[in-house]
């Protein structure tokens, strides 16, 4: 064995052992006070400028961005204006997901700021612009669950992850709220909790510097190296804004009703079950038929999940549901139910929907999730509208209806003068393997890989008819659409939530 002597003369290091040397003395305590401390020595950048030269971003890497403010966000637009006038080019941008208020990517994209993007979702003009060929390489869409395995495993690494947070200290714990209800929130962090986490350098972008600790926190100060005080970063009413509607349309409410009849027949409400609700109109209200069917039976759910609303959190606050997991609050009194209420959890994304391990969807008695096509064969399209133009988002479609033992999918037959229920659709997003029935408001079709779901659900009263009937029963009202003109040109590729390439989505052909 070797052996040095140490800073204080004695022989405690043996190399064998330790391999990081002799003890060498320790640098100079600190002995100013703790509120000193904290407001001078702490991750605090004067401007974000700064902050990306010490990140050490260069052309060529990848960036990220939470999507918690939806189309309230102001992150995105104002990050990449300075890396444009810096002089970045060539970057990868790998945002959970983005809104119409990212139009002006578009310009970042034509400048060659931007070259390729990685996402759950576009909208508006972006879309719009992406469907018909703005970008040289394909958009590369994820679930929620394949988007935190893939940046867990390494598959899409992130070089610098800038999120926006409505509270931080000086020391980098952030949070979706502040203390004080009348400042900015977003709620649930948890699409930024897997950038944090993995990513090599993280800026938190903060209108609201706090005391430390900013406790409780979504993000730890450990996993935050700058930190930089905007004036602005969002817009709260961005927030509840697209899907996440509460429908007063007949149709949609006589398709919640009947959605909830069929999670009844089929003997997943009981004393203890689990649920989600996804982001459409008719799925949300299908909560509110719940509660009623929960009253009646005099019973309680352990748990719901996923993208959380007001409706469910009065109903935790009535009693009804015990525990809240929060992965995005999709509307502001969501976002305040998670700060007072001490059983309304944050949890990210890994937690809530990565196949890598055992995740909360898989937890699921059932969920309720909408969609823009359904074909013969029950895969769902959720991403590309009638026209073939990328209108939504994956979001967690497919993971919740993998994981859940019991996927609802809802929709009405008809939108307008087109069939919701074709023979193929557009893009396959979520595929017919974990689809088990389809409600809308002229009938409900039940998967065929299920059939003592059919004979439940007649057993209790519920016609059950075929997909096919429903397909032709559209068209008799409608009629059979043209089929939509594209190019060759490959625009978006579409993963299921393992990774694998589920589908592609080509560019519009120009009239």
């Amino acid at each position: 064995m070797t052996m040095d002597k140490n800073a204080i003369e004695r022989i405690p290091h043996i190399g064998e052992i330790c391999h990081r040397g002799p003890f060498a003395g320790v640098p100079e305590k600190r002995t100013a006070t703790f509120q000193d401390r904290s407001w001078r020595q702490n991750k605090v950048v004067e401007s974000l400028e700064e902050a990306i030269r010490r990140t050490g971003l260069q052309s060529g890497m990848t960036i990220s961005f939470h999507h918690h403010f939806r189309n309230g966000d102001h992150v995105v637009n104002q990050v990449l204006d300075t890396l444009a006038r810096m002089g970045f080019r060539d970057l990868t941008l790998a945002a959970s997901s983005l809104a119409a208020v990212h139009a002006p990517l578009i310009d970042h994209i034509q400048n060659g700021v931007i070259t390729h993007i990685e996402t759950s979702g576009l909208r508006g003009e972006l879309a719009e612009a992406v469907s018909r060929g703005l970008m040289d390489c394909p958009v590369v869409f994820r679930s929620h669950g394949g988007r935190a395995a893939a940046i867990r495993s390494g598959e899409l690494p992130i070089d610098v992850a800038f999120l926006g947070a409505p509270s931080c200290d000086p020391y980098g714990n952030a949070n979706g709220y502040s203390r004080d209800d009348s400042l900015l929130a977003c709620g649930s962090m948890g699409y930024a909790r897997t950038d944090a986490k993995y990513a090599r350098q993280v800026v938190i972008l903060t209108n609201h510097l706090v005391r430390y600790p900013n406790a409780p926190w979504a993000i730890p100060e450990y996993d935050v190296d700058y930190i930089v005080p905007m004036d602005d970063i969002g817009d709260p009413k961005g927030i509840m804004s697209g899907a996440t509607r509460y429908t007063k349309n007949p149709k949609e409410l006589l398709i919640a009703q009947t959605a909830a009849r069929v999670i009844d027949a089929a003997g997943y409400l009981y004393d203890g079950f689990s649920m989600q609700m996804g982001s459409g109109g008719a799925s949300l209200a299908t909560a509110r038929f719940i509660r009623e069917r929960m009253l009646e039976k005099d019973i309680r759910c352990r748990f719901a999940l996923g993208g959380i609303t007001g409706q469910i959190t009065a109903m935790h606050e009535e009693g009804l549901i015990d525990r809240i997991l929060d992965v995005q609050s999709f509307d502001l009194d969501a976002a305040l139910s998670l700060k007072n209420n001490r059983f309304h959890h944050q949890i990210g994304a890994t937690y809530y929907a990565s196949f890598l391990s055992a995740a909360a969807v898989d937890q699921l008695d059932f969920v309720v999730l909408s969609a823009l096509e359904i074909d013969t064969d029950f895969n769902v399209n959720v991403l590309t509208g009638s026209d073939g133009v990328i209108r939504g988002a994956i979001g967690g479609h497919p993971d919740a209806a993998a994981g859940a033992s019991l996927s609802v999918v809802v929709a009405p037959l008809t939108r307008g003068r087109i069939p919701s229920i074709i023979d193929r659709v557009n893009t396959v997003v979520t595929p017919g393997a974990v689809v088990d029935v389809v409600v809308t408001d002229q009938g409900v079709a039940v998967n065929p890989r299920r059939p003592e779901l059919a004979e439940r659900l007649r057993a209790a009263g519920i016609p059950v008819g075929t997909i096919q009937r429903l397909k032709e029963k559209a068209e008799t009202l409608v009629g059979r659409p043209d089929p939509i003109r594209y190019t060759d040109r490959v625009v978006g590729v579409v993963l299921y939530r393992d990774n694998t390439i589920i589908d592609t989505v080509r560019q519009i052909a120009e009239p």
